[in-house]
C-alpha cells in the first residue's frame, strides 16, 4: 500500500519544529528514524496532513557522559547506540539489548527518541528506560519540560507528550557501583519483536541482594516495573527460594495479552522463566564486580 497524501516539511531548528507542531495540532507527525512511522503510513494507520522530518536539526544526535550519568540525543541512531563505548562501559545492559532490536538496516535508521515517543509495548528501548530511571527531555513553545520514564509511558502507543513537544534528549543516571545486570528476552526469530523480555539490575553486599530493579515488557500495554518482585528480592540472600518467591509474585502482578503469536498464559509463564535466567545473570555480575 502507499501512505494517504501529506504535505512535508524539514524543520532547520528545535524552535520551527515546535511552532509548525503548534499551528498544526494533530494534523502533523514527527519523523525521525521513520522504521514504525512509515509502515504505519503505508498501512494508513496514521494519516498526516504534515510530515515534519527533524533529521536537519542539528546537535541532536550526540552521546555525552555528565558528572551525572548519559546524556543521549533523541536523535542517536540504534546503532550509535549499539557500537558506544560509553554505552558498554556505563550500561552495559543497554549495549547487550541493542543488536536484538530489529535488524542491522533498521538499526542503522532508528533513533532512540523515535523510539521512546512510539511507545510500542513489544519495544526494547521503552523498557530499558523505565529500568534504568531515565529522564525525557523534551522541547515546547513554552519551554523545556522534564518527563520521568516512570509516569511516561501512559498505553500503547501513547505517551504524555503534548501535540506540540519534541523529544530532545534522554538522561540515564549512573547505577551504583557494583551494579550487576542481565536481560532476557524470547523471539520466535532473531530480528521479529520478542514475545516477551526481562531486564534487571542490582547489586550484592554480604552476600544480600540490593538496589533490586526488574523491567519487562510484552505482558502488557506499557513497559512495566516488577515492583512486588524487586520489594520481595531487595535484602534477600540469593537462592531459588527467594527467585521462586520473586518469580510467583511477578506473575502475579501482569496481566498478558493474547494474540496470534502466543497467549497470555504463556507470556506469563514466559516472563517468570527469562526473570529468573536474567536475575541470575544480574547476580553472578553483581558479585564478581563485588
Amino acid at each position: 500500500m502507499k501512505p494517504a497524501p501529506f504535505r512535508y516539511r524539514a524543520a532547520r531548528s528545535l524552535e520551527e519544529a515546535a511552532a509548525t507542531l503548534a499551528a498544526e495540532g494533530d494534523g502533523a507527525k514527527l519523523l525521525a528514524g521513520g522504521q514504525s512511522l512509515v509502515p504505519m503510513l503505508n498501512f494508513r494507520l496514521v494519516r498526516p496532513a504534515l510530515l515534519l522530518d527533524l533529521n536537519r536539526i542539528p546537535g541532536l544526535d550526540g552521546i555525552a557522559e555528565t558528572a551525572e550519568g548519559l546524556s543521549i540525543g533523541a536523535m542517536a541512531r540504534h546503532r550509535a547506540l549499539e557500537t558506544s563505548s560509553l554505552v558498554a562501559r556505563h550500561f552495559p545492559v543497554l549495549a547487550a539489548a541493542m543488536p536484538l532490536i530489529a535488524h542491522l538496516a533498521i538499526r542503522n535508521r532508528g533513533t532512540l527518541g523515535g523510539s521512546i515517543a512510539h511507545a510500542d509495548p513489544a519495544a526494547e528501548l521503552p523498557m530499558l528506560a523505565l529500568l534504568l530511571d531515565a529522564r525525557i527531555h523534551t522541547h515546547t513553545p513554552a519551554g523545556p519540560r522534564t518527563h520521568d520514564a516512570g509516569s511516561f509511558f501512559v498505553s500503547a502507543l501513547a505517551t504524555a507528550l503534548r501535540a506540540d513537544e519534541i523529544v530532545t534528549r534522554i538522561d540515564l543516571p549512573f547505577l551504583p557501583p557494583g551494579s550487576g545486570w542481565g536481560f532476557e528476552e524470547l523471539a520466535r526469530r532473531h530480528g521479529d519483536f520478542a514475545l516477551a523480555a526481562v531486564a534487571v539490575t542490582l547489586s550484592a553486599a554480604q552476600g544480600r541482594m540490593r538496589r533490586v530493579r526488574i523491567a519487562l515488557m510484552g505482558v502488557g500495554d506499557t513497559p512495566l516495573r516488577a515492583h512486588a518482585a524487586e520489594a520481595a528480592l531487595e535484602g534477600a540472600a540469593f537462592g531459588q527460594d527467594a527467585i521462586a518467591v520473586a518469580v510467583a509474585a511477578l506473575r502475579a502482578g501482569i496481566a498478558p495479552h493474547g494474540d496470534l503469536h502466543a497467549s497470555g498464559d504463556y507470556r506469563r509463564h514466559l516472563a517468570g522463566v527469562l526473570a529468573a535466567r536474567a536475575l541470575a545473570a544480574a547476580w553472578q555480575r553483581a558479585t564478581a564486580a563485588a
